[in-house]
């Protein structure tokens, strides 16, 4: 039997943006994955489908699977041929226990690689306005470990840390946060000397408070602090609110779900990251191309007798042509027809094959496609619309009554996607999902379907249009709509639901 292998991977301290390209090629490759609970929930659409997933949920005290038996589930997945990545948060070799998960793997003889990471007691002071080294205030920086082993005593040697005069970052001590300012009090340091505790860093959930090492303590139980959270101290953190630059953004703090089908996915999260946002990627629906394109193959043989091609989707131009090329034919095929889009992302599509569009309807749906256009074609003319099987009737009926003879074929289908990896009823419920991004009724009933439990009031919804937003309005969500039917658009009003 081949020996897989296994990658310790960094999966940085929270910020898909954050995770290194190397990273990110490891995951996509994986046959399986085991992951702490402290990673991003972002990094749940890197996923490859059909990789299988161990949640080990590992948290300071709170450990669902023993040390011992992960490293047993690396060494005997990898025995068994695997593709193995261990996902932890920030860098495997930063109190993240990647030695000790490596000694199993290296006595056996099983290959490994280790892929660093992002560390949080750098990006996460950064994300804060904290330059962690300045030439004017340190020139060393020190990282602790401020967990404790069960039954152990408090190991830290305060009076040397002091002595440093060093930026001091403290993980995983937010528990123990009396106990850390005292014991630097104790060893003589200045009571003034400014120091913070950073929530959540790079994430939606991002919040620092300032105050110095003989307030701090008093500061945190007034203002509150959810972990993870660092500990910093250090004359650098009198930079913060100077510094500061990640609140100023247009979504900082918001955490949005997008629903759209995996593969049109990236580009409206892409937009809402580059704003600050924290995106989760859980499409609700999948679009399949089906089996049998006969109609679809019979069309083409007369494509010639054809006025009009009318696409009503993105995912309709790639199946069309994926069936065009696969008859043996290209775009020379369609010389002589015209072409029609529902709106600028199958617009985009077909620009992306060199093909210029026709029409495109003032308004973005199936309903307004179908009665502009009918006013352009008339009786005689035959128009060919490969799309979903459940597509638009209204589209249809218009350009029937119009007296042009319609060749409406179902090439693919939108099924209702399964997801596992993220609670979402309990992210709502929890008040820390901003809004969910609809762009079409379908991925609102997707999204319905998939979370049966959930109270819909809880749901503040982005639409793109009026059918999806009448879909989300029919189960009580809290809607809001996109002044046009475009990315762009829908971006806009995410960033103005904030004010609502």
């Amino acid at each position: 039997m081949t020996t897989g292998k296994v990658w310790l991977v960094g999966a940085g301290p929270g910020d898909l943006g954050l995770l290194t390209v190397k990273a990110i090629e490891t995951i996509r490759e994986a046959d399986i994955i085991v992951y702490d609970a402290l990673i991003g929930d972002a990094l749940f659409s890197l996923f490859p489908e059909g990789a299988e997933t161990i949640s080990v949920g590992k948290r300071s005290g709170n450990h669902t699977m023993p040390q011992e038996q992960i490293d047993k589930v690396l060494l005997e997945e990898a025995l068994k041929g695997k593709k193995v990545v261990r996902l932890k948060g920030g860098d495997p070799f930063l109190f993240g226990r990647g030695g000790e998960e490596l000694e199993l793997l290296a006595e056996q003889g099983v290959p490994y690689e280790v892929v660093p990471g992002v560390t949080s007691p750098i990006a996460v002071p950064a994300y804060n306005g904290i330059p962690v080294t300045h030439r004017d205030y340190t020139s060393s920086l020190h990282i602790i470990t401020g967990h404790k082993r069960k039954g152990s005593d408090d190991d830290i040697d305060y009076e040397a840390l002091v002595r440093t005069e060093g930026t001091l970052v403290f993980l995983m001590g937010i528990a123990r946060l009396p106990y850390i300012c005292g014991g630097l009090l104790q060893a003589g340091m200045d009571p003034d000397m400014p120091a913070a505790v950073l929530q959540q860093g790079t994430t939606a959930g991002q919040k620092r408070v300032v105050a110095t090492v003989g307030t701090l303590e008093e500061e945190v139980k007034r203002q509150g602090i959810e972990t993870p959270a660092i500990i910093i101290v250090g004359k650098v953190c009198s930079l913060a609110d100077a510094f500061a630059w990640y609140e100023k953004l247009p979504l900082a703090g918001s955490k949005v779900i997008v629903t759209r089908p995996r593969g049109m996915i990236s580009g409206m999260a892409a937009r809402l990251r580059k704003l600050g946002a924290e995106v989760l990627e859980l499409p609700s629906i999948e679009t399949k191309a089906r089996e049998d394109q006969s109609e679809l193959e019979a069309a083409l043989d007369k494509i010639s007798t054809y006025t009009w091609i009318v696409f009503t989707s993105p995912t309709g131009v790639r199946v069309f042509f994926d069936v065009l090329r696969k008859a043996g034919r290209d775009v020379r095929s369609l010389a002589g027809v015209k072409i029609a889009a529902i709106g600028t992302g199958t617009k985009k599509e077909l620009s992306n094959r060199h093909l210029l569009v026709d029409f495109v309807p003032s308004i973005y749906d199936g309903k307004t496609l179908g009665r502009e256009l009918a006013e352009l074609v008339g009786e005689g003319n035959q128009i060919l619309i490969p799309r979903a099987a459940l597509g638009n009737e209204e589209l249809v009926a218009a350009l029937t009554k119009s007296g042009a003879g319609v060749t409406d074929i179902a090439t693919y289908d939108t099924i209702d996607a399964a997801q596992d990896l993220v609670d979402e009823a309990a992210l709502f419920e929890a008040d820390k999902i901003d809004c969910a991004v609809f762009t079409s009724a379908s991925t609102v009933r997707g999204f319905v379907t998939r979370n049966p439990e959930l109270d819909f009031r809880l749901v503040r919804a982005a639409c793109i249009g009026k059918q999806t937003r009448a879909a989300a309005d029919s189960y009580g969500m809290k809607t809001f709509m996109a002044e046009e039917a475009t990315m762009d658009s829908l971006t806009q009003l995410v960033i103005d639901m904030r004010k609502h």
